[in-house]
């Protein structure tokens, strides 16, 4: 029996708080929405169910609240095949994503509550199970500190490092030097550039283009991997599923290259379903699909 990679998050973990209306209030006024649901999120969650989906034994490192949140979002994590024997209830609240869709503009407010929890030695408290893995996947939801120990754990033990620099921030150097993938957007890639030389980055970035597919860049020579064409329902957490999609198919072996087209895949089909983690597909899903556009 092939034995099945080992992943690592060490990340956020939200309830998304959803509210669809036709128009945002004004100051002082009350409106009628038109939906309201609850998700769980945060970039860690959704990405630590990317690769549990898709095949890999995937240990999310993080923190919820004591509170009902905090406990339904662990239980649909155990349900997705995440392993959430390292995530740990905090007396804070559970963090919330309160997100107002409207006809105009979407607007969201985080209260990062428990995942502030998820300092440099709590991580350090997880070290065994970050030095047992394959692959390291870290985002910049939650406290630097902690991505910094999580990263220098990892080096260490010769495991792979996958930074996904969003909501993007000023990162050091000293930690850059020791990422092996950078996976910004275009937007971020922007703000991760300046003040750097192409040295410093060079064969480390994957920019993620959406519907352009991701552009990597290797011995200074820029590679195209055009995205796969597909009717899109909701484009949320596609750049998630990218990223569980990549960790995983580099955990088996694949070259960059084939390891992009994998992650490609698994965004596109991320993106014919209604919510992020809800949309995420199967290994089996992912093999069919590549199969069929040959």
């Amino acid at each position: 029996m092939e034995q099945r990679p080992k992943i690592t998050v060490v990340g956020s973990i939200n309830m998304d708080l959803v509210t669809i209306t036709s128009q945002v209030p004004k100051r002082g006024e009350t409106l009628f929405g038109e939906h309201f649901q609850m998700n769980p999120g945060g970039k860690g969650a959704n990405q630590a169910v990317a690769a549990a989906r898709l095949g890999a034994h995937v240990q999310l490192i993080g923190c919820v609240g004591n509170d009902r949140f905090g406990k339904d979002i662990l239980e649909h994590l155990q349900e997705q095949g995440v392993d959430v024997s390292n995530v740990e209830p905090v007396t804070d609240v559970t963090a919330t994503a309160t997100i107002i869709v409207s006809d105009q503009d979407n607007s969201i407010i985080v209260v990062p509550g428990a995942n502030n929890y998820v300092t440099a030695s709590f991580v350090e408290s997880k070290r065994d199970v970050i030095a047992d893995s394959d692959i390291l996947i870290v985002q910049l939801e939650t406290p630097l500190e902690g991505i910094r120990k999580a990263v220098q754990i990892a080096k260490e033990n010769g495991v792979k490092v996958i930074l996904n620099p969003a909501p993007i921030q000023e990162l050091p150097s000293d930690l850059i030097k020791d990422i092996d993938y950078l996976t910004p957007n275009e937007h971020e890639q922007t703000l991760l550039r300046q003040g750097r030389s192409a040295e410093e980055l060079n064969g480390k970035l994957i920019v993620t283009k959406g519907s352009q597919g991701v552009c990597i860049y290797e011995q200074d020579q820029e590679v195209e991997i055009p995205a796969y064409k597909i009717a899109v329902v909701d484009t949320t957490g596609a750049g998630d599923s990218f990223n569980g999609g990549l960790a995983h198919a580099l955990s088996k072996g694949f070259s960059l290259k084939d390891a992009c087209k994998y992650g490609n895949a698994v965004a596109a089909l991320s993106t014919t379903k209604l919510g992020a983690q809800t949309g995420m597909p199967t290994g089996e899903e992912v093999e069919l699909f590549i199969k069929s556009r040959g």
